[in-house]
């Protein structure tokens, strides 16, 4: 990795404080769309065959000093046969009514590996909305994970393209609202090549007047056979008034492949909350029980078992109701 890629961040002018720190991590601010103390956009690139050693982090933040409507873009390129693992973070400064609009692009070249765990957690008037667009070459690897965690909207494009034969591309996402909220994935996945591979497992729960939306396509073009291809959607409504609307689709032109596509819409399952209330369990913590086993599929799929704790914790704060009071809260923690 070029040491001109990246500007380490010094200490910010408003007091922060993102609570997911990592040990080997290495931390880079993004401050209303552009490198802290470069003001250029983030450009990362990992040379051929390099690895990268430490996780790095991304922290994004809006504050007041920006504009209220904000368009920016960033791209990570992993060259061939490069390794490497990003965590993108997004926060507010303060409670100012935040437009974003953020363009990501991600390319994998032949045989290169990316891990990617984006964590988004705006406060009830922020509106943000990435479009990201993701190539893989023969033999790459990309595994990310979406943590849809607090915001008043947002909403995710992912357009991802499998070019080279035996590429894998794997997205998990967990998508949590209450309030007013509302969470929408849009995502477009093609096939281009014979023998490649890709899983997506999306979950949400919604509360209060939560809304959530799920588009999902995979498209499977002619003669790329041998295609394995799997979508899943399931959302939990806790309230009577959150909705959530899922359309998974599959669309193939050929004929020997593995596809499957499924989507569930429901409640808690009385009978679980029965039998733990038999066990002295009180009620309300036996809602919350039943819905974080409910996220642990997604938050399972972290391979860091440090990140993927920090993760649980931060998505049971959240089912418990303890993000509200940071909605008030000046000192901008998540």
């Amino acid at each position: 990795m070029k040491a001109n890629n990246l500007i380490y961040a010094p200490a910010l002018k408003q007091e922060f404080r993102c609570r997911v720190p990592l040990k080997d991590a290495r931390q880079v601010f993004l401050v209303n769309g552009t490198v802290q103390g470069a003001g250029a956009p983030l450009a990362f690139r990992l040379e051929e065959g390099e690895q990268l050693a430490q996780m790095l982090q991304i922290i994004a933040v809006r504050s007041a000093e920006g504009p209220r409507d904000l368009s920016f873009s960033e791209s990570f390129h992993f060259s061939r046969g490069s390794a490497g693992r990003i965590i993108l973070c997004a926060h507010t400064f303060s409670l100012d009514h935040f437009k974003t609009v953020e363009q990501t692009k991600i390319t994998l070249e032949e045989g290169a590996r990316a891990e990617f765990v984006v964590m988004q957690n705006e406060h009830n008037q922020a509106d943000h909305e990435t479009f990201y667009e993701i190539t893989l070459a023969a033999g790459a690897v990309l595994d990310m994970v979406f943590l849809s965690l607090h915001g008043g909207s947002i909403r995710n494009h992912i357009e991802a393209r499998l070019q080279g034969e035996h590429a894998a591309c794997k997205l998990s996402g967990l998508y949590l609202t209450d309030g007013d909220q509302r969470m929408d994935y849009d995502i477009r996945l093609t096939h281009e090549v014979p023998d490649c591979h890709s899983n997506q497992i999306f979950k949400g729960i919604l509360d209060d007047r939560g809304r959530a939306q799920f588009d999902g396509l995979i498209r499977v073009v002619p003669d790329a056979q041998k295609t394995e291809a799997y979508q899943a959607n399931h959302n939990l409504l806790i309230s009577d008034s959150a909705k959530a609307y899922t359309r998974p689709q599959l669309e193939i032109y050929a004929d020997d492949v593995k596809c499957s596509h499924g989507a569930t819409i429901g409640r808690l399952n009385p009978d679980e909350l029965f039998y733990m209330r038999t066990r002295g369990i009180p009620a309300a913590e036996a809602r919350v029980l039943q819905q974080m086993a409910f996220c642990n599929e997604v938050v399972d799929k972290i391979t860091s078992p440090e990140l993927r704790e920090r993760m649980q914790v931060l998505v049971e704060k959240r089912l418990r109701g303890e993000f509200s009071r940071c909605q008030n809260c000046s000192k901008n923690c998540c």
